[in-house]
Order: C-alpha cells, then sequence, then structure tokens
C-alpha cells in the first residue's frame, strides 16, 4: 500500500512515459465505481475494508442514494511495479444511458480505457455505446469482466460451464471489435475509392472488384481481447479479488516446471495438461478432459469459496497456510462469509495488482499519442489537416513529441466545467494554526473569560481592586474585545453570502503539450474559431505580440489562475503541470462555457467537438414560486448550463425558460441542481413539454375499416372536402390536385404553391447531413453578398456532388424530374429536412449554383423579393398548421411567380417620381435662396429633407397601404404554404425513443403489459446464451415514457429496468381530423367516433399548452336518466 504526498504526485507528473490517463467504461451497475473503490484502497486513500461500500468516486449525495455515478470525476494513484513508479490518472465515468455525455467527456482526456463487463449480464447496449465512443476517439481499450463471484453463489456454474461462459462473453466484445474495425477499414476503401475517381491518373486495378479489399491486409491482430496476450483480466471487485493470466503462470511455471512463456499461451483455451509426461495437448472433447484454465485456475477460486460459504474451518485453514497468507482473528471469526472470502482473496490476488499492471503495461502513455489521433483532434467539421495553414500542421510534431521545454507550445483542452462549492478550493481550506496563533487565541479566551466573571460578579465585587493595575487591564480588555468584535463583523460578515451564492466552476483539462504554469496567458478558442481567418484579420502572422491583437471571433484571452490535482473529492494547489496530465484549472467560468481549446499560439485550431451518444429530447419550462426570483433562477440556468456538459437552456418566444435534458434520471438530477447548489429558491416546473413534427402523406387507399374508398365513398369525402374547402378564405384558388394560387393584398404578385410528401429516405438524408446543408448556405450566402471569402475546399466539394448524387438517386420518377437542380432553399432555419423548389421561369435559383436571372438589371430585386419568398418559406415550416410545430419531410413546390402587374407598377411610378423630383427640387432652390447669407442653420435644415427623399425614392415603390412589398411577399407565401398542406392528408410525426429491458423469462408478461399500455412495439426479442435473462428491444413514443421506468420497476419488482434513447421520428398513422363518412364506419365507429384519437389527443395537448384555440365539446348534463322524484 502507497501513502502519497503531494511532493511525491508532483514528481511523478514529470516522467510522461510513466503515465497514463484511463478511464473506466461500462454499462450501468456492472461495478465500475466499486473497481475504482479497489483501486484507490491500494494508495491508502480508503480503507481496503470499505472498498466496494463507500463509493469514493460517487461524491454526491444524490449519487450515493440512488446507487449510480452521474458525473465522471478524476483521481491520480502511484504504482510501482518492476522497480519504475507509475502515475495513474483514473476517471472514473456514469454507466447510465442519460449521462453518456460525461463518458464523451472522460474519453477524450484519456489515452485507454478500462471496459468493465459484469459476468453474467454479458454485453450490455451501453457496453457497445462506450466500446464506440472509446474507438471513436482512438482509445486503446483494456477488459475487465467483473462479478465472477456471481457466477459461483448465483448461478452455481461448475468451473467447466463458467469457462465456456466467459469464453462466450469475450467472443461477444470481440465480435462488436470487429464489427466496429471492418466498418473504418471499408470506410477508409471507400474513400480512397472516391480519391480515384476524382483523379481517374491513379491506377485501377482489379482492386476494384474484390468486395473486401482492405480487410485482408489489415493487421487486427492486436485488436482483440485476448487473455493470453495480457489485455483481460477476471475479477470480482466486491470480493476484492482479480487475476490476468500472467500471474498464474509465473507460480505454475515454478511449479510444474514449464515456461512461463508456453504457460501464458496455452492457459486459455483448449489445452490440457498430461502430468506424467509434463506435456500440454490440445483438448480432446470426447476425453472429458479438463482445459488447463478451469483445472489450474478455476477451480481452486471453486474450492476456497465452496469451503468458505460451507464453513469448512479445516479446509479453510489449510488453503490458507498454503497460500502462506496471514488473515486477522476478526475476519476468521466473522459470521458473514463475503468478509472471510475477502480477507482471503484480496491478499492471494489483489485485483488492484492485476488491473494497474495490466493498465502499466498495455496501455499507451502521452507520448504514444498515435499521429492519426492527432490529425482527427486537429480537424473540425469538413476540413482536412492538409488544408490547415503551415503553422497549425507543424504543431502536430509538438503534440506528438508532448515536449515540456520552454519553446513548446501550451495546449490544453478542456473537456467539461464541474461546479465546486468554493470551501473545498485549497486556498480557502481551514489550513493548521502556527503556535503564535495559538497563543494569541489562548489569551483572547482568557481575557474574555475574566470579562464575562467580571460582569457575573457585580459592580460591588469589582471596587477593591481599584488601587491595583486590574482597571488599567480591563479597558485593554474591552479595546481588544471591541476591536476584535468589529474585525470578525468585517471578515466573517462578507463570507456567508460569499458561501452561500459561491459555486466556483473548476475546468476538467489535459495538457496535451508544453508545461501549464500558474499566471501564464494563453489564448482561449472558441469551437467556431479559425486560424484561416486569424490570418485574414491579422497581416503579421501568428507571432504578433498580445497587445497589438485585434478583436478576432471566438478567441478570448485570458489567464491560468489556479492549477489543481484532482483527487476524487479533493483538489490539491499545482504550481505547475508538466504535458500528458489531467488537471483542475481554476478561474476559467467568464471565458469556457462548456468546453474549449487552451493554446499559447493562435496557430492552433479548437480541437473537432465532442460527440455525445445521447440527444437531450425532454424539455420542461421551469419558473420561480416566487416571481420576485427570477434573477436568481436566471442566473442559476446560467451556471447549469456551464456545469452540466450535456444540458441546453433556451428561451421561447412565449418567454418560457426551457430546461432540454437527455432524460428522466438526468432531469431529475438538473432540477435539484437548480434548487440546491445553483439559484437556492423554490422552482415549479411544467408537465415535459414533448416535441412533435407535423408532415403529410399520400392520399390513403382504404378508409377506416379497411375498405377500398369507392364510389359510394367519394360521394361523402367530396361532401367532407366541401366542408374543408369552405374553410379555406375567399380569394384563395385551389386545384383539384392541391395546386394553392394566392394574390398579395395589393393584387401586384401571385404565387402558385403545391405541397408534396418527401419520401422516407430523403428526409433521413436531409435530417443526417444537416452541417452540410449549413455550410453551403453560409457559401451561398458570402457569394451573394459579393465577399468570396471561403474557398470551398475540395473534400467539402465532393461531399456536395456526394449528398446531391443521394438525393437525386432517391428522388426518381415522374414528378420528381429535375426536382434536385431546382431546390432553391432547404428549412426550417435552412437546413432543417424540408425543401422549397423553385419551378417559375422568369427567376431560376438553385441551392446548388447561386441565382441566375435573365435581365441583369434586375438581378437585385428580384433577389431581394426571392429572399421573401424564402424567408416565407422558413416562417411556415418551422410552424404548422395544426399546431404550430416544425415541419418534416414536406417538399415546397412554387410553380408560378408572377410579377408582372407589380413591373408595370414600378414603371409607372417611376416615371411619376421622375416629374415630381423635378418640381420639388426647383422648389427647394427657390426656398433656399434667401437664407444664404446667414449661418447656414436653414441651409443644412434643408437638405436634410431631400436626401431623406432621395433615399425614400427606391422605397416608395415597394410600400403601399398594405406595408412594404417584401413583407406582403413573405405573409403571402407563409399563408400560401399552409394552405397548400391543409388540402392533403396531415399526420403528427411523434418522437420515438429505442428500450432496451433486460428480463428474467418470469417477468415478460408484466413488461409486455406496461409496453402496450404506453403505446410501445416491441422490435425483437432474445435469449442471451446461458442465463435466464432476455433481451427486449421496443420503441415506445417520447411522449408516453414519462414514468415508464419507474413503472417497470414496480412491476417486476426491480427485475427489469429499461435503457431508453431517442431514436428516430415516426409518423402517427391516425389522421387527427378523421370523420366517420361512410355507412361501414358510421356502424363500426358510431357518429360521434367517441373511440380516442391518439394524434388528435396529442394534438389537443399542444395546442391548449401553446394557447391556441382547441374544439372542445363542453357536456353541461350527462346523458343521466333524471327522474322527477328525485327531483321535488
Amino acid at each position: 500500500m502507497v501513502l502519497n504526498s503531494l511532493d511525491k504526485m508532483i514528481q511523478l507528473q514529470k516522467n510522461t512515459a510513466n503515465i497514463r490517463n484511463i478511464c473506466i467504461l461500462a454499462h450501468v451497475d456492472h461495478g465500475k465505481t466499486t473497481l475504482a473503490d479497489c483501486l484507490i484502497s491500494s494508495n491508502g486513500i480508503i480503507s481496503s475494508r470499505l472498498a466496494g461500500k463507500l463509493r469514493y468516486m460517487d461524491s454526491r449525495e444524490d449519487e450515493q442514494v440512488r446507487g449510480i455515478t452521474m458525473k465522471s470525476s478524476a483521481i491520480s494513484l502511484h504504482y510501482a511495479k518492476g522497480g519504475e513508479d507509475y502515475l495513474i490518472n483514473l476517471i472514473d465515468s456514469p454507466g447510465h444511458v442519460d449521462f453518456s455525455s460525461e463518458v464523451s467527456t472522460a474519453v477524450r482526456v484519456c489515452d485507454g480505457c478500462i471496459i468493465v463487463v459484469d459476468a453474467v449480464e454479458g454485453v450490455c447496449p451501453q457496453t457497445q455505446a462506450v466500446l464506440r465512443q472509446a474507438w471513436l476517439e482512438n482509445i486503446r481499450p483494456v477488459l475487465v469482466i467483473n462479478k465472477i463471484d456471481r457466477l459461483i453463489v448465483e448461478l452455481k456454474f461448475t468451473p467447466q460451464e463458467a469457462y465456456s461462459h466467459l469464453k462466450n462473453i469475450l467472443e461477444q466484445i470481440n465480435a462488436l471489435t470487429g464489427a466496429l474495425f471492418t466498418s473504418k477499414v471499408l470506410e477508409e476503401r471507400a474513400e480512397r475509392e472516391t480519391e480515384s475517381q476524382v483523379n481517374p491518373g491513379s491506377e485501377r486495378g482489379e482492386q476494384v472488384y474484390d468486395w473486401s479489399a482492405g480487410l485482408e491486409d489489415t493487421d487486427d491482430s492486436q485488436l482483440y481481447f485476448s487473455p493470453d496476450q495480457g489485455g483481460v483480466v477476471f475479477a470480482s471487485a466486491v470480493d476484492g479479488w482479480g487475476f490476468g493470466i500472467e500471474h498464474f503462470a509465473r507460480i505454475y511455471s515454478q511449479k510444474i516446471g514449464i515456461r512461463k512463456e508456453v504457460l501464458m499461451k496455452t492457459l486459455w483455451g483448449d489445452y490440457y495438461i498430461n502430468m506424467k509426461a509434463k506435456k500440454i495437448m490440445k483438448v480432446d472433447q470426447a476425453k472429458g478432459k479438463k482445459p488447463l484454465f478451469v483445472q489450474l485456475i478455476l477451480e481452486n477460486i471453486w474450492s476456497l469459496y465452496d469451503a468458505v460459504l460451507k464453513r469448512d474451518k479445516e479446509k479453510i485453514d489449510r488453503i490458507v497456510t498454503s497460500l502462506g497468507l496471514k488473515i486477522g482473528a476478526r475476519e476468521a471469526r466473522h459470521s458473514d462469509p463475503k468478509v472471510q472470502i475477502n480477507a482471503i482473496c484480496s491478499q492471494w490476488l489483489p485485483i488492484s495488482h492485476a488491473v494497474l499492471a495490466m493498465v502499466c503495461q498495455k496501455l499507451p502513455s502521452p507520448l504514444d499519442i498515435t499521429a492519426e489521433r492527432v490529425e482527427k483532434l486537429m480537424c473540425t467539421g469538413s476540413q482536412t489537416f492538409d488544408s490547415l495553414p503551415p503553422e497549425t500542421q507543424a504543431l502536430k510534431a509538438a503534440f506528438l513529441k508532448c515536449g515540456s521545454e520552454d519553446t513548446a507550445p501550451v495546449i490544453i483542452f478542456v473537456s467539461k466545467m464541474f461546479a465546486v462549492d468554493a470551501k473545498a478550493l485549497p486556498q480557502n481550506k481551514p489550513r493548521p494554526l502556527t503556535q503564535e496563533e495559538i497563543a494569541q487565541r489562548r489569551e483572547r479566551a482568557r481575557q474574555r473569560h475574566a470579562e464575562k466573571l467580571a460582569a457575573t460578579q457585580g459592580p460591588a465585587s469589582v471596587e477593591p481592586p481599584e488601587d491595583g493595575g486590574a482597571p488599567e487591564t480591563s479597558p485593554k480588555g474591552e479595546e481588544t474585545k471591541g476591536g476584535e468584535h468589529q474585525v470578525e463583523g468585517e471578515t466573517l460578515k462578507p463570507q456567508p453570502e460569499e458561501g452561500s451564492s459561491h459555486e466556483s466552476f473548476v475546468a476538467f483539462a489535459r495538457v496535451f503539450s508544453g508545461v501549464a504554469r500558474r499566471g501564464k496567458k494563453m489564448f482561449v478558442l472558441g469551437p467556431k474559431y479559425s486560424p484561416v481567418e486569424f490570418l485574414r484579420r491579422v497581416p503579421s502572422g501568428f507571432s504578433t505580440p498580445l497587445d497589438d491583437l485585434p478583436p478576432v471571433p471566438h478567441m478570448a484571452c485570458c489567464t491560468l489562475e489556479n492549477l489543481y490535482l484532482l483527487m476524487g473529492r479533493e483538489l490539491e494547489g499545482l504550481v505547475e503541470v508538466p504535458p500528458g496530465n489531467v488537471l483542475g484549472i481554476g478561474g476559467l467560468q467568464d471565458f469556457v462555457l462548456k468546453s474549449a481549446t487552451l493554446c499559447s499560439s493562435p496557430s492552433c485550431p479548437p480541437f473537432v467537438p465532442l460527440n455525445f451518444e445521447a440527444t437531450p429530447i425532454v424539455r420542461v419550462a421551469v419558473e420561480p414560486k416566487h416571481p420576485s426570483e427570477m434573477p436568481q433562477l436566471v442566473r442559476g440556468m446560467k451556471l447549469l448550463n456551464q456545469a452540466d456538459p450535456c444540458v441546453q437552456i433556451l428561451i421561447q418566444e412565449t418567454g418560457e425558460h426551457v430546461l432540454v435534458t437527455a432524460g428522466e434520471v438526468h432531469l431529475q438530477r438538473c432540477l435539484d441542481d437548480l434548487r440546491e447548489r445553483f439559484a437556492k429558491i423554490q422552482i415549479s416546473v411544467s408537465e415535459p413539454i414533448i416535441p412533435f413534427r407535423e408532415t403529410i402523406t399520400k392520399p390513403p387507399k382504404v378508409d377506416m375499416v379497411n375498405e377500398e374508398i369507392g364510389k359510394q365513398q367519394k360521394v361523402a369525402v367530396i361532401h367532407q372536402t366541401k366542408e374543408d374547402q369552405s374553410k379555406i378564405p375567399e380569394g384563395i384558388q385551389v386545384d383539384a390536385d392541391g395546386l394553392i394560387t394566392l394574390t398579395t393584398p395589393n393584387k401586384l404578385a401571385v404565387l402558385s404553391v403545391r405541397a408534396m410528401p418527401l419520401p422516407e429516405e430523403v428526409t433521413r438524408i436531409l435530417e443526417e447531413n444537416s452541417d452540410l446543408i449549413r455550410s453551403m448556405e453560409q457559401l451561398t450566402s458570402s457569394l451573394n453578398e459579393g465577399r468570396n471569402t471561403q474557398t470551398i475546399h475540395q473534400k467539402t466539394q465532393e461531399k456536395i456532388c456526394e449528398f446531391k448524387r443521394k438525393l437525386e438517386q432517391h428522388l426518381t420518377g415522374r414528378k420528381w424530374r429535375n426536382v434536385v437542380d431546382q431546390i432553391w432553399s432547404f428549412g426550417p432555419r435552412k437546413c432543417g429536412p424540408n425543401i422549397l423548389v423553385n419551378r417559375s421561369e422568369d427567376f431560376q435559383n438553385s441551392v446548388w449554383t447561386g441565382s441566375g436571372v435573365k435581365a441583369s438589371k434586375e438581378a437585385s430585386r428580384y433577389r431581394d423579393l426571392g429572399n421573401s419568398i424564402v424567408s416565407g418559406f422558413q416562417l411556415a415550416t418551422l410552424s404548422g398548421p395544426m399546431c404550430e410545430e416544425p415541419l418534416m419531410g414536406v417538399c415546397f413546390i412554387l410553380e408560378k411567380w408572377d410579377l408582372s402587374k407589380f413591373e408595370e407598377q414600378g414603371a409607372s411610378d417611376k416615371h411619376n417620381q421622375e416629374r415630381r423630383d423635378v418640381v420639388q427640387e426647383a422648389q427647394a432652390e427657390g426656398e433656399a435662396c434667401p437664407g444664404r447669407g446667414e449661418k447656414g442653420g436653414p441651409q443644412d435644415g434643408g437638405s436634410e429633407p431631400s436626401e431623406q427623399k432621395t433615399s425614400q425614392r427606391g422605397e416608395s415603390s415597394l410600400t403601399d397601404c398594405y406595408g412594404p412589398f417584401s413583407g406582403q411577399l413573405i405573409a403571402t407565401m407563409k399563408e400560401a404554404c399552409r394552405y397548400a398542406l391543409q388540402v392533403k392528408p396531415q399526420r403528427l410525426m411523434a418522437a420515438m425513443y429505442t428500450c432496451d429491458i433486460m428480463a428474467t423469462g418470469d417477468v415478460l408478461g408484466r413488461v409486455y403489459a406496461v409496453l402496450s399500455k404506453r403505446e410501445g412495439r416491441v422490435l425483437q426479442e432474445e435469449m442471451k446464451e446461458g442465463t435466464d435473462m432476455f433481451i427486449i428491444k421496443a420503441v415506445l413514443p417520447v411522449a408516453e415514457s414519462f414514468g415508464f421506468a419507474d413503472e417497470i420497476r414496480k412491476r417486476t419488482s426491480g427485475l427489469a429496468s429499461p435503457q431508453l434513447v431517442f431514436s428516430h421520428w415516426e409518423v402517427i398513422p391516425s389522421d387527427p381530423f378523421w370523420v366517420p363518412t361512410t355507412e361501414e364506419e358510421y356502424l363500426h365507429f358510431g357518429e360521434k367516433a367517441d373511440s380516442e384519437n391518439q394524434a388528435r389527443k396529442y394534438m389537443d395537448a399542444v395546442r391548449k399548452r401553446k394557447g391556441l384555440y382547441v374544439e372542445e365539446k363542453v357536456v353541461a348534463h350527462a346523458e343521466k336518466q333524471r327522474t322527477l322524484s328525485k327531483n321535488k
């Protein structure tokens, strides 16, 4: 056991080659925090008896109560092995899906990770998610198979069964890793192919026909987890034991006399030992031979458990003496067998030694960072490494060298900000008093005591010592007492306030290059900062001194105020931190919101943003109980936004303060934090705000009773459409195929718009490429404004071409002919999943090419008016007609855009205007002459209106009693789009969760009951091999998911727990406006169709929440039998 001083840690930080930055990743409840406890106890920070019970890394109260980790926290450990001292920066991360954003922040600052898997449950959904996150960040994993004691105690497996079960788990994990690897290799191959298509000069051999090209050549031997290579530890963290194969290979090589290298290869796998010949052979299963792993390792562990659980004292003593262990009398007498097992195993096979030895041996140090990872970190968005400025590319060498000399650039990445109570900071902690201070306090206490005595004895008893020196001391005493009160008043008064309101923020960061020193000035680079933009604004380049820098967007300067060593619940102050270390930085709360890149040179690009697995979807509106406390709430929400990497804070148009979180548990934690830490006020929380989308579908072929829509039906439908048309106001023409024609209020322009549903595949492509669409939009806007600053990079160009090709591939058929080339805009917010297509002859405009107009004079006017049309489309897609929710998967086609009347009007206006101007100028000259001799006051006054007149000249033709013409166009376009939607069959789209439930066979029925009650749909159900657990995959509407986890736990007595992750949007099949029209429907549903319509229910709920009109029948007297005798 190593007890460490701060000086020792500072010493260890300097040896970069012996630093290991690791995080523990796993599914919820697989034993991450218990494993962390065992590793921490090896450093003497906590007692080994408390390891697994204390959960030291879970420092929050709600984490201890719920028994799950909710935030990632770091601790530095010292490990000595073979004369080498290692520093291990260990980060414990949450396993609950709601907090997967914390995993992303932890993974970014690490070089390796420990994947923990429960030996009973095996690979779970979140295991896959964390493995994928580690893979995306290019960090190397090692494996710990935990809870092996459950195989012995709960499942009662024999060693042979346990071996095949463990082999099975290992295969599952390796299959996952293989799938990730294959996808990567195939992606790279696809990239190479597209490059060879772009540059046909490069040679093209027969590799084109080889579908798996690249997979055979790439070396994947290092990829898979294999016990014989030392990358797997078998453990039971709660019992404190764990081993790698190497430990037993070393023991048995001495006992049996077979070389350690041979044993390393054969201890795992189907090998058995022939004791007579002292040879190891391949297992022939038929002969019933036991593999080495079972015979030499598992059987020993099983026999120990067997002896302890059966209280076989003789056998236990035999085992203890043969292993050469010492067991304390307290443990030996203890009634709980778990305590005995822990006492024996933690000495025999200490888990901390096995895991830390594997970490030091198998995981890379910060010096081993790969060039691929560095390039990935430095290239944001669609940039490639080659497109960065040469100074920026030169930083790659600094990353790889990880040098600590003064010339090395300092590069730090802040992955998250976390809130700490100001009292917990090292500089605010009470320090031990010096001898002089203790003496002073003693003296003060004596004086106070003497005064108290004097006061109680009364004035009579004070009189006698009048002539002595006592009266002199009493005024002194009073003085000191008064002075002391003042000092106390001065120092203590502000403190409670500070303590109560002051949450200090510490940045969770890692130094990638250079030495971070306290007081050093650094650049804070926001996620949108670009070194190219910096060079454009600062001609003198990156070496410009700090004081001469003009303001550059997304870049600020800050000073590293305090540096901390993160020790779980404690922080220790540091003066400097060498490269490759994880650290806390104080004083950045005004510069960094959630994450940022700090660099001593502005040539560094911001690191690529963290990729979060869970999308925040659960929204609630928050308001204070007492309206006067609104400022505290606003301040509290700002702090919460900074303290949580995943939460989003919005203020809606209605003025509501909205909190967007990743799930129910996350929401609960955010609200608790708001109440108790950040705002410290009582708050009231609305019902969850559930997002919906609006769309249209193709007209149905069958009615609600599955009868084909025939002639008799049509009569009724015509009546219905006539009613619908009566809702559409006059002055709007509607064609049979849904073309809406609308004129602007001043009757000068006519718009014809049609709405069509987009194929599902196209909607998906638009959603996936929203970032690309956004960058296209920025390019076209900069081209239109005439500043061709952003050169399109080749890679971006390729991506745009690929995107266009995909759209053309899916938009086929007569009605979609040439549509892709005519796309004018995407919406809402110019990057959403709806498109506006321009089919008018006069003005061609496309997102791919920019605008092209026949007459060049008219170009700018047409462009301005075109912008009005696009704005109208954006407004229409942002809030649909059903319940003001955004649209999704709708294509609006502008068939006709007639401006001939407007042009005539414009020409006549121009002619009249010119005549008017001549007259006005003559009048103005006549008025200005008499006042010329004076000081020029009237002359100035006279010149102003004429300037205004000239500026208004252009506007006057566009404005009339209905307001500016551009505004009329926006309103008309918006209305046209809404009416075009209303003449088509409208549908609501609900957000859907994928739901993974693990349950035992006996509670399956109850799980299904809860799912069906909440409109869930089961997709698949499979049994886990070797267990009685079923894995159920289902989809569930977000609207029905609140309280779902609790209900499932209650109904199944805690035997099933769901994991909910936002998946996709799905159309609700029922029509919210449906009324029965045919005879069959009347018979089936009744005249009022009282059966609840799901879509209608959701739509009305949203309309009510937004304060829109809801059609409701208020029943005054229900149809109840009322007898006269009762009513007398």
